[in-house]
């Protein structure tokens, strides 16, 4: 069973339980980063903003090199998006962590955007060497 195909999830096969717990630690990583910047750019702004945007960027362009594929990019962001998300529903009582505003709109609109182009875009450089022809 473990060189099972599961066509459309692990295209390659099954992953070893070394790489879903990479997976695993990346989306709680990446919930981890949604909040910290949830936080940041909601109290510094512009400059929190930024840098919310930028460490976004490097655990989504991190992930794709450190597993080497564009599903190591999907677990941080689901684990990010979660986190920004229930942040930003509110209470019945109407209490929410994001404020209204550019700020928090720019956050999510600029995740989703550097999670995509670290999905789709960048591409990895050969490892063992070769010119790639």
């Amino acid at each position: 069973m473990s060189g099972q195909h599961l066509p459309g999830v692990f295209p390659g096969g099954r992953p070893s339980p070394g790489r879903i717990a990479a997976y695993a630690g990346l989306l709680l990583l990446g919930a981890v980063v949604g909040l910290a910047g949830s936080l940041l750019q909601a109290a510094w702004f512009p400059g929190g903003l930024v840098l919310s945007l930028l460490g976004t960027a490097a655990l989504f362009a991190g992930a794709r090199e450190a597993t080497g594929t564009q599903l190591g990019v999907v677990w941080p962001t689901v684990g990010w998006l979660l986190a920004i998300v229930l942040l930003s529903t509110g209470r019945p009582e109407g209490d929410a962590l994001f404020a209204s505003g550019i700020g928090p709109i720019a956050f999510m609109l600029g995740g989703m955007a550097a999670a995509v182009i670290c999905a789709t875009l960048w591409r990895s450089g050969r490892r063992d060497g070769g010119t790639g022809r």
